[in-house]
């Protein structure tokens, strides 16, 4: 789908359709829960840093639980998880509710409950995140990103004022309940959707190789390292404008519950406008610049919101940062998931939530205690300072631009027969492939197997190593170790149809007669001589 054409256009796709609207009720519940746990806390506590760490208990378990969620959704049934998760929230907003309404909650309560719900939010993200790339195609995948933020900051246009008017007259308990009754919509309709079955051919990935998989592959990838650090200097830094606005609303703009939901709203139209530009925006500009703009326009919020005492100037101020947090926000999403495979994509968008949720979490406390120790005015304006110089740092380490990499599976690999049974849990296995190069190819091939060392190494192997035949400099052999044959293959399964031209640019410098010769040997361990000499006197 061409970036000038209307994302609209997707509304057609029953099934993204129903989820989307789903989404949309849960999205306005949890919006109206947020502003009830904002408002409560500042009559249950009167530290700053107890108000602003709402938001915090919020982002935590995202930052801390992603990586487990993103191994669920790349193993498991994701329509199942998100089911899981969203019954688990909808258990907690229950209990959260009837506390509420007795009067039970403390400070420490009210984040534990948060808390409670953040945990249910990181298992659920990923998978639903992952889940777009099943329902839409690679070309809609931009547009269902900006569809996505635009649902939810539609809700955030009209969510917080309404949960703000709910507060004002009916207490937070009220805002709670709507909260629980929300994530009925969204679990009748993972029920009633059919989720396409996934090839589980191979035997599911151990939790620690999974693990280890997510963080090997984002670590061998340069850009997607690139795109969580923004993420995280991001989200460290903008979480100050949401994460203090009850206190500024209270204590600099003398408002109520519903003054706070009208500024919510603010935000929310901004990001609404910003989600409606995006496609616009990504047509004219580079990615990097439309980074620089959040950075740089949200920073003027935060200076903005500081100075200003009217509600007017304060509203406009925030619907800027509304439109600057979605257009930072969808362009690392988009990047991350154009940039991943669809085997690791759960992991990936996992590890970037946890940079940006991680920086939000972070963010919440400091700028609290800043907000303690000199007053909230402050700490908008070193905020502001922040994201200067998070969009200063993009002269270093610009974004890449989306990824035109073809991330489909290459499909050449066929499993090779061997002399004797072996099993998937059979190895550990080392291979060989050897190659004869002339002199004069020798520098192409080097460089050639630099960057075929970061793809064996990215998508599971370990110990690669190159070596030169000392009586036969023509000879060369590439080598490593994979701990099992099932890892051998999914190994193999994993190379992408953007690595074939890497593997014909190799091939191409092979003299030697066909193709090049590839071992395939099973590590045995040899016993002792003395527990031999045993087992015969046995």
């Amino acid at each position: 789908m061409p970036d000038h054409i209307s994302p609209l256009i997707l509304f057609r796709n029953q099934t993204f359709r129903s989820l989307w609207i789903a989404a949309l009720a849960s999205n306005f519940g949890g919006l109206v829960q947020a502003v009830g746990a904002a408002w409560l806390m500042t009559s249950l506590s009167d530290s700053q840093n107890m108000v602003a760490l709402v938001q915090g208990s919020v982002a935590l378990p995202i930052m801390i639980f992603s990586l487990l969620a993103g191994v669920f959704a790349d193993n498991f049934d994701r329509r199942r998880v998100m089911l899981i998760a969203q019954s688990f929230m909808f258990c907690v907003s229950i209990l959260l509710t009837f506390m509420a309404f007795e009067g039970w909650l403390t400070p420490w309560l009210l984040l534990a409950f948060t808390f409670s719900i953040g945990c249910g939010t990181a298992l659920h993200n990923p998978s639903w995140q992952a889940t777009m790339g099943d329902i839409v195609t690679r070309e809609e995948l931009p547009s269902a990103v900006s569809l996505n933020s635009m649902g939810f900051n539609l809700m955030r246009s009209i969510g917080p004022a309404a949960g703000g008017a709910i507060v004002a007259l009916a207490g937070a308990a009220a805002a709670f309940a709507v909260n629980a009754l929300s994530y009925v919509a969204i679990i009748l309709a993972l029920l009633r959707w059919k989720a396409p079955v996934r090839d589980m051919r191979l035997p599911r990935e151990p939790m620690g190789n999974a693990f280890s998989a997510g963080l090997r592959y984002v670590a061998m990838s340069p850009s997607l390292m690139r795109v969580i650090l923004r993420g995280f200097w991001f989200g460290l830094s903008a979480i100050a404008l949401l994460a203090l606005l009850p206190v500024i609303v209270r204590e600099i703009l003398q408002g109520s519950a519903f003054v706070y939901g009208v500024m919510l709203g603010c935000f929310g139209m901004g990001a609404v406008m910003g989600a409606l530009l995006n496609a616009r925006l990504r047509a004219r500009f580079a990615n990097e610049m439309i980074a620089r703009g959040g950075f740089t326009g949200f920073a003027f919020s935060c200076a903005g919101l500081a100075f200003s005492t009217q509600p007017i100037l304060s509203g406009i101020a925030l619907m800027l940062a509304g439109a600057c947090w979605v257009l930072s926000l969808s362009m690392f999403n988009v990047t991350i998931q154009l940039s991943t495979p669809r085997w690791v994509v759960g992991r990936v968008i996992a590890l970037y939530q946890t940079g940006t949720f991680g920086g939000m979490a972070a963010g919440s406390l400091i700028w609290g205690v800043i907000a303690d120790q000199g007053g909230p005015e402050t700490a908008l304006l070193c905020a502001s300072v922040m994201l200067v110089i998070g969009a200063l740092v993009g002269r270093v380490l610009p974004l890449p631009e989306f990824s035109g990499l073809n991330l489909d599976p290459l499909g050449r690999f066929k499993e090779p027969d061997t002399r004797f049974d072996l099993s998937y849990r059979s190895g550990p296995v080392m291979v060989m492939v050897d190659y004869e190069i002339a002199q004069e190819d020798v520098a192409d091939f080097l460089a050639a197997m630099a960057l075929r060392r970061r793809v064996r190494i990215r998508d599971g192997a370990q110990q690669w190593a190159l070596l030169r035949d000392l009586h036969r400099p023509e000879h060369w052999s590439e080598s490593y170790h994979v701990p099992t044959w099932g890892e051998y293959v999914r190994h193999n399964e994993r190379r992408t149809q953007s690595d074939a031209e890497l593997s014909d640019r190799i091939r191409r410098l092979h003299r030697g007669e066909g193709r090049p010769e590839v071992h395939r040997m099973i590590e045995h361990q040899t016993v002792p001589l003395r527990d031999i000499m045993l087992q015969k006197n046995v």
